[in-house]
């Protein structure tokens, strides 16, 4: 009897522990980010951030433009002059709609270029190769791209592997 409860614990005991092992680990990666890390020296990246930059530069322009002519608008408004009311109030609203065009327009041309740049080829081969060696030697179940996932509500900044992917790509280098 005492044979057949000590076996049954020790069952217990082994099947707790084999159901521990089963537990699986997430990690998050900021692609995105490791590939702005990693190649910002290249020429893509380079002419990427300039036209980024140039586009906030149009941006901040024209939203300056229209901030001075509602400060003229109220001027007019002011004065009474109801023809130059209606002239600027039909200006702001038109410009303020090819702004937010264009602000759509060129923020999606500017994610699909760098969507573009994080999927190049042997970079994205080597960066597979590197988390599969840090999710295997760290014990990660899955790896999930953070930029990629929208599904993801919260996660805990320590299954982050982003910043010991980052370094370990350039240490290989």
């Amino acid at each position: 009897m005492k044979r057949l409860l000590l076996s049954i614990i020790l069952f217990g005991v082994l099947s707790l522990g084999l159901h521990a092992q089963m537990l699986t680990r997430f990690a998050v990666v900021d692609l995105p980010r490791v590939y702005m890390a990693f190649f910002q020296d290249s020429r893509e990246v380079r002419d990427f951030e300039e036209r980024s930059a140039r586009v906030q530069a149009e941006i901040d322009r024209m939203t300056a433009e229209i901030n001075n002519m509602r400060v003229n608008l109220v001027n007019a408004q002011a004065q009474g002059n109801a023809m130059e009311v209606m002239r600027l109030e039909t200006t702001i609203n038109q410009r303020t709609e090819f702004l937010r065009e264009y602000h759509r327009v060129q923020t999606s041309a500017l994610e699909q270029t760098r969507a573009n740049l994080s999927r190049s080829g042997s970079f994205m081969d080597q960066i597979y190769d590197e988390i599969r060696f840090i999710a295997e030697s760290e014990g990660y179940s899955m790896v999930i791209n953070l930029t990629a996932n929208s599904g993801i509500l919260w996660y805990s900044p320590t299954v982050d592997i982003t910043d010991r992917l980052i370094q370990s790509l350039r240490t290989r280098r």
